[in-house]
C-alpha cells in the first residue's frame, strides 16, 4: 500500500474515534464541536484519496457545524446550500466527475438542513440515517476503507443511541 494511502487512512481513523464520540453527546453544540474534528479529520481523508465530492462536502459540513454553534438562521442555510450546489454544478459540469457525486452532495445536503436547522440531538440522529447511508455508498463505490467504516459506525452509532432513548422512554 502506497504511504499517501496509509496516511488517508490515518486519518479516516481518526475521523472514526471523533465521530464515534460525537455521536455519544447529548449536547448539541458538544456534538457539532467534536462532529467538526471528525469531519475535518475524514475530509483530509478524502481529498487525499482523490474522492474531490466527498473531500468539499465533508470540509464545507465542519467549517458548517463550528459556525451553526452560533449561528442556525436561513441566512446561514442558504449559503451552505448554495455552496453545496455549486461545488457540485462545478465538479458536474467543470471536471466532469462521474454521476456518484450525485450520493455524495445529496448525503452533505441532508447534513447542512439537519445541523442548521434541527437543535435537538435525537431530530438530528434519526434524519442522519438517511445521510450515513448515502454516504457509506458513496464511500464503498470510491474504494475508501474507513471512509466505509466511519459511515458504517455512525450508522451503529445513531442506531445504537435511538435504541436507548426508546428504551428509557418505555420505561417510564
Amino acid at each position: 500500500m502506497e504511504a499517501h494511502i496509509i496516511v488517508a487512512e490515518l486519518f479516516g481513523a481518526i475521523a472514526v474515534v471523533f465521530n464515534f464520540i460525537g455521536y455519544r453527546q447529548q449536547d448539541i453544540n458538544r456534538y457539532r464541536l467534536i462532529s467538526a474534528i471528525a469531519l475535518a479529520a475524514v475530509s483530509t481523508h478524502f481529498f487525499m484519496l482523490g474522492a474531490l465530492a466527498a473531500g468539499i462536502g465533508t470540509a464545507l459540513a465542519s467549517v458548517r457545524n463550528v459556525i451553526a454553534m452560533y449561528y442556525r438562521g436561513n441566512a446561514i442555510l442558504a449559503l451552505f446550500v448554495v455552496l453545496n450546489i455549486a461545488f457540485f454544478a462545478f465538479e458536474w459540469g467543470y471536471l466532469d466527475s462521474p454521476w456518484i457525486i450525485i450520493i455524495a452532495y445529496s448525503s452533505s445536503l441532508i447534513f447542512t438542513v439537519g445541523t442548521i436547522v434541527f437543535t435537538e440531538a435525537a431530530q438530528v440522529r434519526r434524519w442522519f440515517i438517511l445521510a450515513e447511508a448515502l454516504g457509506l455508498i458513496y464511500a464503498v463505490l470510491v474504494g475508501s476503507i474507513f471512509g466505509t467504516i466511519f459511515n458504517i459506525t455512525n450508522l451503529s452509532s445513531i442506531f445504537y443511541v435511538l435504541y436507548k432513548e426508546r428504551r428509557g422512554k418505555s420505561k417510564d
